[in-house]
């Protein structure tokens, strides 16, 4: 059932590719303020001058020291770890360790995850129905969901709060500090830390996975209770616990898979013209196949759930139906 319903997944999304279109554009969006406000930053520091040239043509690590001693809010970013894989991994380093971000990519992620908060309701109830909705159908369920999804929102916020201030300090800064007290070797530390990490990165994966089928389990089944819909998704986890694992380890090998093509194709930070260019275009490519594996992963979840529950194709919702231009009303 778990291979049938990743399956199923693909072809889910593989039917609405106007659904993708839009949550790349949406993203491409999210980030755009932030570009230019670096791009402006580094146009008021280099101007016409020469090293701005000496810049392009490679890195100029003296230049970047003196950028980076006075850069403020999104310049403060603008790091070596900005350069190809170096910026997946700085990503997921900065997760881990509960880095605190600047203020300007905060709000920015603040809004872009409001955003897709109130697409999850449309796209859930796209991928549950198995058909096109229409765009009457995708924003009416968008916007039904919407407030439920941030009560949601609101607990699953408590949760990783809990995490992150209380479970990640007991991890790294209490266990991990009393077992290599008294290691001599380095790599031992660093295999215990190691250890850390992947049970801190279980714990985000398993509070993720219940509130994802607490938003499958709202949509399908028209949950107004967001306490209800938490609960019956801690059911059917513990019901199907082998299937849950299954699907959640076949997308986390599958994006582990475009994660290891990205650092074998990733640009580095020289180049211009031509390649420049090709850079651009490679890790805008990156970046919808993480979008894509995203939304395989919400796809490959409803299937799951509907062919446990025997909810083939159904959803609880009624679906909207299409309004008809006045002028056909007056005929």
């Amino acid at each position: 059932m778990v291979l049938s319903s990743w399956r199923d997944g693909w072809r889910r999304v593989a039917a609405a590719p106007a659904l993708i279109a839009g949550v790349y554009l949406i993203t491409l969006l999210a980030a755009l303020p932030l570009a230019l406000s670096l791009r402006g930053a580094l146009l008021n520091h280099l101007g016409d001058s020469l090293m701005a040239g000496e810049a392009a043509d490679a890195v100029n690590y003296d230049w970047w020291q003196e950028f980076s001693s006075q850069a403020t809010g999104v310049g403060t970013t603008f790091t070596p770890t900005i350069i190809g894989f170096a910026t997946t991994l700085d990503s997921f380093s900065g997760l881990l360790d509960a880095r605190i971000v600047v203020a300007p990519i905060a709000w920015a992620l603040a809004a872009y995850l409001m955003v897709w908060t109130f697409l999850s309701g449309g796209i859930l109830d796209r991928y549950a129905r198995r058909r096109a909705t229409r765009a009457s159908g995708f924003f009416a369920a968008s916007g039904t969901f919407f407030f439920r999804f941030l009560r949601l929102a609101a607990g699953a916020a408590a949760v990783y709060w809990f995490l992150f201030l209380y479970v990640h300090d007991w991890l790294f800064e209490t266990w991990y500090v009393r077992m290599t007290r008294d290691v001599a070797v380095e790599h031992i530390a660093f295999y215990w830390r190691l250890l850390m990490y992947g049970i801190f990165s279980l714990l985000l994966a398993a509070t993720a996975t219940v509130f994802d089928f607490a938003k499958v389990r709202a949509v399908v089944e028209d949950r107004r209770s967001m306490t209800g819909a938490f609960v019956s998704a801690l059911r059917f986890i513990a019901r199907n616990p082998s299937r849950v694992a299954a699907l959640w380890m076949v997308n986390a090998g599958l994006f582990l898979a475009v994660a290891a093509i990205w650092a074998l194709i990733a640009p580095g930070g020289r180049g211009t013209g031509f390649w420049m260019w090709t850079g651009l275009i490679v890790s805008r490519c990156y970046i919808l196949a993480r979008l894509v594996v995203k939304l395989q992963l919400m796809a490959a979840e409803t299937a799951l759930f509907q062919r446990s529950l025997a909810h083939w194709g159904y959803a609880g919702a009624p679906e909207v139906p299409r309004a008809e231009p006045p002028m056909v009303e007056a005929v």
